[in-house]
């Protein structure tokens, strides 16, 4: 009761106002059918509290979101259901459901008069641009009395949890092979370290003929072996995503770190569908096993997550890369020191290792001596990187990671800078095979 005294409208508190007023004019001015006329008004604000007090809707509410992955710039949409399980009908209901500010205003609706186990539902749209976790809920409702003068909020307690993904760029199919390394594309450096024999066999499994039972494995590893001649061997690699603040520049959704980590998408969704096992590595010491069947879904969630580190330095990531040692290598990073370069271009493994370099000085405005300074620094680390082997695809603002990523597949083998010159055009080489100084990512 006291919640629906609190609940009284403008309209319902004036009415207690005019009764009191009422009242006090009849005892002066010796008017009793004023009286008459202030119990009506106050009767009417009080029989309005009594009802909406005593009103028992049993309502539930199922909410679902289309499309169940959303990515980061596209539109969703929020459907919700809402039924009347009690006896009694419902009168109009006012809805409004809790949205957190990144997904725009809360919106409202309103329900007509649901009758007992009657259902109605509602849609509505919904825009994020921000990768990232957000919580969709509670809905409120509003019961109201015919004349408007009580209102009662009450609100369910369910909520909804939706991950909003980085957006992911289809990529074209390059080369990647194990250019020094001898091998084949698919035969997995563990198949080196670990010798043929344990690469061509496995645990065995019910139903498997024992025929196959492979018994020099099974004498070393005490475990039934089998051999699994016909499989294709795995592709592994590893993608490292470098997401410290102080070698990012730029807020919001345009900032170099959001570029990182949806180029870092694209990239291992790309490498995922392609067959790959991958290591997803962050500076923040993410280390996640990915397989194709189900590391989609897995990075995505991670990467979707993912925020800007306070770690100073690149060295624990980089020490998981030179113990993986992995047939592909894919590093996704900011600015680094000569140190950091240094450690990267030794990581460089004897398969394909690509750097996507941002230069993330571009994404911030400086003073012109302070530009110079940054483009040179970030020009030498191109030219070590080069230099060690890697595919380096130079990353600034406007630059496509599907562009870039193609460029990595060309006989050049991305960017390998070495002196001043004009820029190449897209999707070509410059004379020597190497891409001109400037560094300079593809433009929209």
């Amino acid at each position: 009761m006291r919640a629906a005294l609190r609940g009284l409208t403008t309209r319902g508190r004036s009415f207690l106002a005019a009764a009191a007023a009422a009242t006090v004019s009849a005892f002066a001015l010796g008017e009793r059918e004023l009286l008459q006329v202030a119990g009506l008004l106050a009767a009417l604000p009080i029989l309005a509290v009594i009802a909406v007090a005593r009103t028992r809707y049993r309502l539930s509410c199922t909410r679902a979101v289309h499309p169940g992955r959303i990515q980061a710039g596209n539109p969703a949409s929020v459907a919700l259901r809402l039924e009347n399980l009690s006896r009694v009908p419902t009168g109009v209901l006012l809805l409004e459901e809790q949205l957190p500010p990144a997904l725009g205003e809360p919106p409202r609706f309103v329900l007509d008069r649901l009758a007992s186990r009657q259902w109605s539902s509602v849609e509505y749209p919904i825009r994020v641009d921000v990768r990232g976790r957000y919580e969709i809920g509670p809905l409120t409702v509003r019961l109201t009395d015919p004349f408007g003068l009580c209102e009662l909020t009450r609100s369910f307690t369910r909520t909804e949890r939706i991950i909003v993904t980085p957006q992911v760029t289809p990529l074209a199919s390059i080369p990647l092979e194990g250019d020094q390394s001898g091998m084949s594309p698919n035969q997995p450096r563990s198949t080196v370290a670990r010798g043929e024999d344990a690469a061509s066999t496995r645990e065995y499994r019910v139903g498997d003929d024992l025929r196959r039972v492979h018994w020099k494995s099974t004498a070393r590893t005490g475990e039934l072996m089998v051999r699994r001649e016909e499989q294709p061997r795995e592709s592994l690699g590893t993608v490292l995503v470098d997401t410290r603040f102080s070698a990012h520049r730029g807020t919001g959704p345009t900032s170099s770190l959001e570029w990182a980590i949806s180029s870092a998408a694209s990239i291992t969704c790309h490498l995922l569908r392609a067959g790959f096992d991958l290591h997803l590595v962050t500076d923040a010491g993410v280390d996640a096993e990915l397989r194709p069947e189900s590391g989609e879904n897995i990075a995505l969630g991670i990467l979707a997550e993912a925020e800007a580190s306070r770690i100073q330095s690149l060295g624990m990531a980089l020490d998981r890369l030179q113990h993986e040692r992995d047939q592909l290598l894919v590093a996704v990073v900011g600015l680094l020191t000569p140190e950091e370069c240094a450690r990267l271009a030794a990581a460089r493994t004897g398969g394909t290792s690509i750097a996507v370099l941002i230069d993330s000085t571009a994404w911030a405005s400086l003073p012109g001596a302070a530009k110079s300074d940054a483009e040179r620094r970030y020009q030498e680390n191109v030219a070590r990187l080069a230099a060690a082997g890697w595919k380096v695809l130079p990353a600034r603002p406007g630059a496509r990671i599907s562009s870039l990523w193609t460029l990595a597949g060309t006989a050049g083998g991305g960017a390998a800078l070495a002196g001043g010159g004009p820029e190449a055009p897209e999707g070509h080489g410059a004379p020597n095979g190497q891409w001109a100084s400037n560094g300079s990512g593809v433009p929209r």
